[in-house]
């Protein structure tokens, strides 16, 4: 069946029956009282023939519940507007080729996880030569030089460490999500990065995570976000396209499109030729 894009709701037992399934957490102690609570609640958000089908405590005074009810309300797909940063997504070959013939210099990264973030996982996804999934990392790409200053980096010591070495884009990860901690520390790292004076205007402010993409990172002054199934060659062209439109005043490259980005096509690349093991392990080689 085709959907009709000017209308659509969940899907649960057949086609448009608006069914959905829910969790959340009440706090009352489990029982009859607090199961009763979670059923009118959803009543009142506007679900009808809600079933609460599980309660498990959360401790002593808080329960635990997943229910299921159905929403009468519908959604105009046609008029949505979506949030992603749009440039070509070049191959490896041509993208080192444009970066060298417009920037004309190594790129300078630097990116870490900041504030009491221990996780590294996102950040070396993208940063570290291994990458993921078949797709290499930033550190593999010679126009690239990679300063990974991994977990609980401090917003000061990021900040100093992106005007000492003369930053052109800044990554940074954020997974600890309560109680919107990563989007009060991206907030406080950017007055920092505004207020510092070393740095290039040109350079590029990332954030990635979890629960992060570009309509949250441009909401909070950031210049692009990227979430969960980024792959680093994503980023890596976003970062040239975007250096090459603030330095020249447009983006350049033809062998990509927005579409390429939307459908993640074109992101195919190869090991650059003609590098010794040196060369390899110290990030240089031949064209570099």
């Amino acid at each position: 069946m085709k959907p009709d894009v000017n209308r659509i709701r969940p899907y649960g037992d057949h086609y448009d029956d608006g069914k959905m399934q829910l969790s959340f957490t009440l706090p009352l102690p489990s029982g009859e009282l607090a199961r009763e609570a979670a059923r009118l609640y959803l009543e009142k958000m506007g679900f009808s023939k809600v079933q609460v089908t599980w309660m498990e405590p959360m401790g002593e005074a808080f329960s635990f519940f997943v229910a299921y009810g159905i929403s009468e309300h519908s959604i105009n797909v046609s008029h949505i507007r979506t949030h992603k940063p749009e440039f070509p997504l070049l191959p490896f070959e041509d993208l080192l080729h444009l970066a060298r013939d417009k920037i004309k210099k190594k790129i300078v990264i630097v990116g870490g996880t900041t504030g009491s973030d221990a996780h590294t996982v996102g950040i070396d996804a993208i940063l570290s030569i291994k990458g993921v999934a078949g797709d290499k990392g930033l550190e593999y790409y010679p126009i690239f030089r990679v300063v990974n200053l991994r977990a609980q980096v401090s917003n000061e010591v990021l900040c100093a460490k992106a005007a000492e070495l003369k930053a052109d884009a800044i990554l940074v990860s954020q997974v600890v999500t309560q109680q919107d901690q990563h989007l009060n520390n991206l907030k406080s790292l950017l007055k920092l990065l505004r207020g510092e004076k070393g740095l290039y205007p040109h350079l590029l402010k990332i954030a990635g995570g979890p629960r992060m993409d570009h309509r949250i990172a441009k909401s909070l002054g950031w210049d692009a976000g990227f979430g969960p199934g980024t792959k680093p060659s994503e980023v890596a062209n976003y970062i040239v396209h975007e250096l090459i439109r603030r330095m020249h005043g447009k983006s350049e490259g033809t062998s990509g499109t927005s579409k390429d980005r939307l459908e993640g096509q074109g992101a195919g690349h190869t090991r650059p030729k003609g590098r010794s093991l040196f060369g390899w392990l110290s990030g240089r080689g031949k064209g570099s």
